[in-house]
Protein backbone atom coordinates (compact mmCIF):
# COMPACT_ATOMS: atom_id res chain seq x y z
CA UNK A 1 0.00 0.00 0.00
CA UNK A 2 2.65 2.19 1.24
CA UNK A 3 4.98 1.69 -2.35
CA UNK A 4 1.71 2.74 -4.36
CA UNK A 5 1.34 5.81 -2.27
CA UNK A 6 4.87 6.87 -3.11
CA UNK A 7 4.67 6.00 -6.98
CA UNK A 8 1.46 8.28 -7.43
CA UNK A 9 3.03 11.36 -5.42
CA UNK A 10 5.98 10.42 -7.92
CA UNK A 11 4.11 11.19 -10.47
CA UNK A 12 1.96 13.76 -9.74
CA UNK A 13 4.73 15.72 -9.04
CA UNK A 14 6.33 15.04 -12.16
CA UNK A 15 3.34 16.31 -13.82
CA UNK A 16 3.50 19.34 -11.35
CA UNK A 17 6.97 19.78 -13.15
CA UNK A 18 5.48 19.87 -17.19
CA UNK A 19 3.37 22.04 -18.28
CA UNK A 20 -0.07 20.37 -20.21
CA UNK A 21 -0.74 21.61 -23.68
CA UNK A 22 -3.98 22.91 -23.68
CA UNK A 23 -6.94 20.93 -25.41
CA UNK A 24 -7.21 22.03 -29.29
CA UNK A 25 -11.13 22.23 -28.63
CA UNK A 26 -14.47 20.92 -26.98
CA UNK A 27 -16.02 20.55 -30.64
CA UNK A 28 -15.22 17.54 -32.44
CA UNK A 29 -16.59 15.92 -35.76
CA UNK A 30 -15.18 12.56 -37.38
CA UNK A 31 -15.87 11.37 -40.81
CA UNK A 32 -14.13 10.76 -44.27
CA UNK A 33 -11.19 13.55 -45.80
CA UNK A 34 -9.95 13.50 -49.10
CA UNK A 35 -7.91 16.74 -51.11
CA UNK A 36 -8.17 18.76 -53.74
CA UNK A 37 -7.58 17.81 -57.06
CA UNK A 38 -5.07 19.88 -58.80
CA UNK A 39 -7.41 21.19 -61.84
CA UNK A 40 -8.23 23.65 -58.58
CA UNK A 41 -4.81 25.01 -57.80
CA UNK A 42 -5.13 28.81 -58.88
CA UNK A 43 -8.80 29.14 -58.65
CA UNK A 44 -10.30 31.49 -56.41
CA UNK A 45 -11.98 29.82 -53.43
CA UNK A 46 -15.10 30.60 -51.04
CA UNK A 47 -13.32 33.13 -49.16
CA UNK A 48 -11.65 34.98 -52.15
CA UNK A 49 -7.94 33.34 -51.32
CA UNK A 50 -6.46 32.06 -54.56
CA UNK A 51 -6.48 28.31 -53.51
CA UNK A 52 -2.76 27.09 -53.58
CA UNK A 53 -2.32 23.26 -53.75
CA UNK A 54 1.02 23.58 -51.21
CA UNK A 55 -0.60 25.50 -48.45
CA UNK A 56 -2.02 24.38 -45.46
CA UNK A 57 -5.90 24.83 -46.36
CA UNK A 58 -9.11 23.02 -45.91
CA UNK A 59 -12.43 23.02 -47.46
CA UNK A 60 -15.62 22.81 -44.85
CA UNK A 61 -19.43 23.08 -45.02
CA UNK A 62 -20.38 24.17 -41.96
CA UNK A 63 -17.46 25.99 -40.12
CA UNK A 64 -17.03 30.17 -40.79
CA UNK A 65 -14.02 30.82 -43.47
CA UNK A 66 -11.19 31.45 -41.77
CA UNK A 67 -11.01 29.07 -38.59
CA UNK A 68 -7.84 27.20 -37.92
CA UNK A 69 -8.90 23.34 -37.63
CA UNK A 70 -6.70 20.33 -36.21
CA UNK A 71 -7.44 17.53 -38.62
CA UNK A 72 -5.72 14.07 -37.44
CA UNK A 73 -6.03 10.94 -39.63
CA UNK A 74 -7.25 8.32 -37.38
CA UNK A 75 -5.19 5.30 -39.65
CA UNK A 76 -2.05 6.76 -38.31
CA UNK A 77 -2.17 9.53 -35.87
CA UNK A 78 -0.53 12.49 -37.64
CA UNK A 79 -1.98 15.71 -37.61
CA UNK A 80 -2.30 18.75 -38.96
CA UNK A 81 -3.43 22.50 -38.39
CA UNK A 82 -4.94 23.93 -41.63
CA UNK A 83 -7.41 27.11 -42.40
CA UNK A 84 -10.53 26.65 -43.81
CA UNK A 85 -10.94 28.74 -46.88
CA UNK A 86 -13.31 27.20 -48.87
CA UNK A 87 -16.40 25.18 -48.81
CA UNK A 88 -17.01 21.87 -50.62
CA UNK A 89 -20.04 20.42 -52.75
CA UNK A 90 -23.67 20.15 -50.96
CA UNK A 91 -23.98 16.52 -52.20
CA UNK A 92 -20.35 15.84 -50.86
CA UNK A 93 -20.50 13.87 -47.98
CA UNK A 94 -16.73 13.92 -47.03
CA UNK A 95 -16.25 16.74 -43.73
CA UNK A 96 -12.94 17.97 -45.02
CA UNK A 97 -11.29 18.24 -48.13
CA UNK A 98 -7.61 19.41 -47.72
CA UNK A 99 -4.84 20.61 -49.94
CA UNK A 100 -2.34 17.86 -51.55
CA UNK A 101 0.43 19.32 -48.84
CA UNK A 102 -1.94 18.92 -45.63
CA UNK A 103 -2.66 14.88 -47.17
CA UNK A 104 0.77 14.19 -47.74
CA UNK A 105 1.10 15.20 -44.27
CA UNK A 106 -1.17 13.44 -42.72
CA UNK A 107 0.21 10.20 -45.05
CA UNK A 108 -2.80 9.47 -46.74
CA UNK A 109 -1.64 10.95 -50.57
CA UNK A 110 -1.71 7.64 -52.34
CA UNK A 111 -5.10 6.61 -50.54
CA UNK A 112 -7.05 9.81 -51.47
CA UNK A 113 -9.32 8.97 -48.31
CA UNK A 114 -8.43 8.81 -44.77
CA UNK A 115 -10.86 8.19 -41.83
CA UNK A 116 -10.29 12.15 -39.63
CA UNK A 117 -11.22 13.96 -36.41
CA UNK A 118 -11.60 17.81 -37.05
CA UNK A 119 -11.22 19.89 -34.19
CA UNK A 120 -11.36 23.85 -33.64
CA UNK A 121 -8.69 24.80 -32.81
CA UNK A 122 -8.18 27.59 -29.46
CA UNK A 123 -5.85 30.33 -29.34
CA UNK A 124 -4.16 28.74 -26.38
CA UNK A 125 -3.59 25.61 -28.35
CA UNK A 126 -1.99 27.60 -31.50
CA UNK A 127 0.50 29.56 -28.58
CA UNK A 128 1.45 26.59 -26.91
CA UNK A 129 2.78 24.87 -30.42
CA UNK A 130 6.45 25.37 -31.12
CA UNK A 131 6.48 28.07 -34.47
CA UNK A 132 8.21 25.38 -36.33
CA UNK A 133 5.03 23.29 -36.59
CA UNK A 134 3.41 26.18 -37.83
CA UNK A 135 3.15 26.51 -41.63
CA UNK A 136 -0.24 28.40 -41.87
CA UNK A 137 -0.93 30.94 -44.57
Amino acid sequence: MALALVVTLGSLSAQAQTKPRPKATAAVSVGTASYYAEKFHGRKTASGEIFDNTAMTAAHNSLPLGTLIKVTNLRNHRWVIVKVTDRLHHANRRIVDLTQAAAKQLGFIHWGLTKVRVEVVSKEFMNSLPYSTLAIN
